[in-house]
């Protein structure tokens, strides 16, 4: 073959512009979804159950409550996704940087052209790791002050009601109703939880959560004293007791709580957050309540020594009363000076009666003298001479009426005289406009009205240019009479009676 037809073959195989199918040709041509479609059924298909050991980065909870995560070592990293479902299930809450192994299976996704695993469980990688965990934990309670000892609280000394938080069917609870029954029979309320497994943290938590939301007075009572307890087991089958929300929970609880998880040996994060960290539940019980017996014996022992320090007491003060009573003077050394000077006071109270009667009637005597008749005769003629003296005489009561008379008479004549209406009789008559008096021809001028009273009536007029012009009909009122003069009384007082007469009423006229 030429040179130029060689040239334009290998053109034509590889420089042509559309694409074309061949005889023979087995590998057709695919789409990205295609290839993505067959590249997920042969991960899904080769890798339907795996187990990696990673650690984790990139810790993070969606909204929706998915967990999204990736597992790396030193020369690799993989993406994983844990759904809402199997998250809720896990037994510990993951975080970057713990080393786990991953349960679940391999799967692509499309979007992004990756694979990455569908985690179903997640366990931690050994208890080097879990207590890399643990220790993480208690570090970031620790740094919020949960675990402060200021943040303790005593626990009551005899408490009435106690409540306990752990499982109805274990050998627990038998052990410290058992203890309390021996030590002293208390009231107990049990909240039965999960002390292990799937959702035993959050009934835990629940429960320390509900024993403090109690009110006192309710239907059921308030417990004095929680004890949150649990048998002994492997740091897996404690971890429960570890978890964040059952150390809130305990820390929070406004109750005195005593942790007492595991054996003695054994430690978890609630023994931090508790009030008193008991190494049974056994001890837990004996720390919560007293002997009744050892009680009954103190108080037995305290009554016998308060009985005899009372005794003692009264011994004492017994003695110091006879000591002070022989330092006392006797009652005859005391009396002796009073009856002495009541014996004197005796002799002297004869003589001074004796003396006290002479002179009382030596008085008399003297005063008996004194009293004669005619004395008395004399004084009572000049009493009787005084009280003629200011007796009062008719004439001059009579005079002075008179008097009063003449004045009340001049009285009356001096009002007649002022009478403005009294000048009516001789022919006048009162102008008046508007309620005042007109006085003079210019101030009748003025007046549009005017009203004329005289004698025996009253008429209304109206003011005009040319004179006076009467307004019908005329509107006539009697004016009013002037004041009755009194009646002279009698001047020549015969209806006067003797002041010192017969003691009989004075005429009206008087």
């Amino acid at each position: 073959m030429p040179p130029e037809d060689q040239n334009d073959a290998a053109f034509d195989a590889a420089g042509r512009l559309l694409a074309q199918e061949r005889a023979g040709d087995n590998a057709p041509a695919l789409s990205v979804s295609e290839l993505s479609a067959q590249l997920k059924r042969t991960v899904e298909d080769r890798f339907g159950h795996v187990r990696l050991r990673g650690e984790i980065s990139g810790y993070k909870r969606a909204a929706s409550g998915h967990v999204y995560l990736s597992l790396k070592d030193e020369n690799a990293r993989i993406d994983g996704i844990i759904w809402k479902g199997a998250a809720a299930r896990l037994g510990f809450a993951p975080q970057d940087g713990i080393e786990v192994i991953a349960t679940g299976k391999l799967t692509t996704y499309p979007g992004r052209s990756s694979y990455q695993i569908v985690i179903e469980r997640l366990e931690l990688a050994g208890e080097g790791a879990l207590m890399q965990l643990l220790e993480r934990l208690k570090r970031q309670l620790a740094a919020e002050g949960l675990f402060a000892p200021e943040r303790k609280k005593r626990l009551p000394y005899l408490p009435r009601v106690i409540g306990v938080v752990t499982s109805p069917t274990g050998a627990v609870i038998r052990d410290i109703l058992h203890r309390l029954a021996d030590r002293c029979p208390s009231h107990v309320l049990l909240w039965p939880v999960l002390v292990q497994g799937e959702g035993a943290a959050a009934q835990v938590a629940n429960a320390v959560r509900g024993f403090s939301a109690m009110r006192p007075g309710g239907a059921i009572p308030r417990p004095d004293l929680v004890i949150v307890a649990r048998g002994g087991g492997s740091i897996e089958d404690l971890w429960a007791f570890n978890e964040e929300a059952v150390v809130r929970a305990v820390a929070e609880c406004s109750i005195p709580i005593i942790s007492a998880v595991g054996h003695e040996t054994d430690t978890t994060l609630c023994d931090y957050a508790a009030d008193v960290r008991a190494p049974t539940p056994t001890a837990a019980a004996e720390m919560a309540v007293p002997v009744r017996a050892e009680l009954m014996a103190g108080l037995t022992e305290l009554g016998l020594r308060s009985g005899r320090a009372i005794r003692r007491g009264t011994e004492q003060r017994r003695e110091r009363l006879a000591m002070t009573a022989r330092l006392l003077p006797t009652p005859e050394t005391l009396l002796a000076p009073q009856r002495q000077r009541a014996d004197d006071l005796g002799e002297r109270l004869g003589r001074g009666l004796k003396q006290r009667v002479t002179l009382a009637w030596r008085h008399l005597s003297e005063a008996g003298g004194a009293l004669r008749p005619a004395l008395l005769a004399q004084r009572v003629a000049r009493e009787h001479a005084r009280l003629e003296s200011i007796r009062l005489r008719p004439d001059l009561v009579t005079r002075g009426i008179a008097q009063k008379r003449e004045r009340l008479d001049s009285t009356w004549r001096l009002a007649l005289s002022l009478d403005p209406r009294r000048p009516l009789s001789k022919g006048f008559a009162l102008v008046t406009a508007g309620g005042r008096v007109l006085a003079s021809a210019e101030a009748a001028r003025e007046a549009a009205a005017m009203t004329l009273t005289f004698q025996d009536g009253a008429i209304d007029v109206v003011s005009a240019a040319e004179g006076v012009e009467f307004m019908p009909p005329a509107r006539l009122s009697s004016p009013p009479k002037p004041a009755r003069k009194p009646a002279r009384p009698d001047s020549s007082g015969a209806g006067q009676q003797d002041l010192f007469g017969s003691g009989q009423e004075r005429d009206d006229t008087c």
